[in-house]
């Protein structure tokens, strides 16, 4: 992921006295409490609108907003009607007692504060990064260090690059890789999904449950 540059927001006032209103004792008065103004209202109000807006990884609900808009992405999620049959009262109790409440319409979801954050750095990422293997891993690493680990791999014949998730991920974030297209890959190359939580025999230096499982793909 691309580094931010980092500004120096402070602005020292005392260095415009001249030398020889050193002994001002009035002036020196204003301009410091003209420094301390400038500490609170400008250095301080730019060190917050980098972290709560500028910088999409700490960014606030205003400031993730503004990236929403940015980067033409939606953080809302429709829920489709399911057929399923769900608990249900009337004449004839349908699925009483062994099922859930069922929608016959389609619902939005909102996000929480991390998952939109995990939503428009994936997009950003997709405009901007290139979508080589290791770059894919690396921003992955970045991204979704905190849910779990993932990674991909490249099938070799520019059909589908496959994501392969070591954690079963919760159906919001399953609703955000189904109708959200944020995943990177190259132009013309598809995507699958792969969750394999199960632990596999392997070699390597640390032996993974070596002796203890089965060969994993």
């Amino acid at each position: 992921m691309a580094t931010k540059q980092e500004f120096d927001f402070s602005v020292d006032l005392l260095r415009a006295i001249l030398w020889q209103y050193n002994g001002a004792t009035n002036l020196q008065s204003l301009l410091k409490k003209k420094q301390a103004w400038y500490d609170l209202q400008q250095t301080e109000f730019w060190r917050n609108w980098v972290r709560d807006v500028f910088d999409i990884r700490t960014a606030n609900e205003f400031g993730l907003s503004v990236w929403a808009i940015i980067l033409g992405l939606s953080t809302s999620l429709i829920v489709p009607p399911t057929n399923k049959k769900g608990f249900g009262f009337g004449q004839f109790h349908y699925n009483f007692n062994r099922g859930n409440f069922n929608s016959k319409s389609s619902s939005v979801v909102g996000l929480t504060l991390e998952q939109k954050r995990i939503l428009l750095r994936l997009r950003y990422f997709n405009l901007i990064g290139r979508p080589t293997i290791p770059q894919i891993n690396r921003m992955l690493k970045s991204v979704l260090a905190d849910e779990g680990s993932v990674y991909v791999l490249d099938g070799n014949d520019m059909s589908f690059v496959t994501y392969v998730f070591g954690f079963r991920p919760n159906s919001t974030l399953q609703l955000i890789l189904q109708q959200k297209d944020v995943l990177p890959r190259p132009a013309g190359v598809g995507v699958k999904f792969v969750i394999s939580t199960r632990v596999a025999f392997g070699f390597g230096p640390l032996r993974f449950n070596f002796n203890r499982g089965t060969f994993g793909a």
